[in-house]
C-alpha cells in the first residue's frame, strides 16, 4: 500500500513542527519544506531540519533570499525590534512580513504538484489572524 503524500510548510516553530508530527501519526509520507527569506530567527530552520530526520522525512529549505530586500519594516527581516509583551495587534502589526504566507504556500503547492503529494499542510496560528491577513481561514480556503 502507498502512503499519501503531504507537502508541509513547516517554519521549525511549535505550531508547525506539531502539525508535522500529526502528519506523520495520520501516516502520511511527508516532504518537509521550510523558507529562508531572510528571517533573522534562522536557529528555526535547524529545528525544521532537526524535525525531518527524526520524521524520516525528506526536507528541503527553499531560497527566497532574493526577495529579502523587499521585505524591509518587520521585526521578523530588518533590525526593527521584536515587541515585547502581551501578544496583541499593537504589539505584533511590526512583525507582518507582507504576504509571506502566500508565497510559501504557493511555493509548496507547485512542488505538491511536481511530487504527486495528496495534501499541501501549513499550520499557522490561530491567534495570528488579527495581525496576519494570510492567516485567515478565508485566505487558507483561497488556496483550496
Amino acid at each position: 500500500m502507498t502512503a499519501f503524500k503531504a507537502i508541509a510548510v513547516v517554519s521549525g516553530g511549535m505550531d508547525s513542527i506539531t502539525l508535522a508530527y500529526l502528519l506523520d501519526a495520520q501516516g502520511y509520507q511527508l516532504h518537509l519544506l521550510s523558507f529562508d527569506y531572510g528571517q533573522r530567527h534562522k536557529k528555526e530552520l535547524f529545528f525544521a531540519q532537526l524535525c525531518a530526520e527524526r520524521l524520516n522525512a525528506a526536507f528541503d529549505v527553499i531560497d527566497l533570499t532574493s526577495i529579502t530586500r523587499f521585505l524591509k519594516g518587520s521585526a521578523l527581516t530588518d533590525t526593527v525590534p521584536v515587541p515585547d509583551g502581551h501578544y496583541a495587534a499593537p504589539n505584533m502589526a511590526i512583525t507582518v512580513v507582507p504576504n509571506r504566507n502566500a508565497i510559501m504556500l504557493s511555493v509548496a503547492y507547485a512542488v505538491a504538484v511536481a511530487e504527486h503529494a495528496n495534501i499541501v499542510a501549513a499550520g499557522v496560528h490561530a491567534g495570528d489572524h488579527f495581525v496576519y491577513p494570510d492567516c485567515r481561514p478565508d485566505f487558507i480556503k483561497a488556496f483550496d
